[in-house]
């Protein structure tokens, strides 16, 4: 195994592992494991891996590794303070949401699984959601009902 195989492996058992959030932190993690990285390498790391920063009712931001099934995450419950509208047209959904939030409620979105969903694509403030054939809209919202359950009051 090569140096950047071992590193990348080392990074995926810390973040399934703990609640990791900041590169800082991650680096300290990486330092005990034995694995000298700066901050460059460490960010085009996360990025090769496509690691996302999600909300984390204790600990603000946490970084999960995608399709991460963890079914211990916990997605705060005041995420949804930060989406503004959702509306729909056709077989399209959009979800608008704060300056900087787009991505963070994409990624549980995601991660879900959510078979009304064919693809996702998220901005700053923005995601579009693409619905499968077959399905309405009052179907999709169900699913996300049940990942944020407070959306029902926007």
């Amino acid at each position: 195994m090569n140096q950047k195989s071992k590193r990348l492996s080392i990074i995926r058992k810390i973040i399934r592992s703990e609640y990791i959030s900041s590169q800082e932190e991650l680096i300290k993690r990486l330092e005990e494991c034995g694995v000298q990285v700066t901050q460059s390498t460490l960010s085009r790391d996360l990025k090769y891996m496509h690691v996302a920063k999600v909300p984390h009712k204790e600990k603000g931001y946490i970084y999960v590794l995608p399709n991460n099934s963890r079914d211990d995450l916990v997605i705060s419950p005041n995420i949804t303070d930060n989406i503004t509208d959702i509306a729909f047209s056709g077989n399209m959904c959009v979800i608008s949401t704060k300056p900087g939030y787009a991505s963070a409620i994409s990624v549980p979105i995601d991660n879900k699984g959510i078979n009304e969903i064919l693809g996702t694509i998220a901005g700053d403030n923005t995601i579009l959601l693409i619905l499968r054939d077959g399905f309405d809209m009052e179907s999709l919202m169900e699913q996300l009902y049940m990942l944020f359950p407070s959306l029902r009051t926007l």
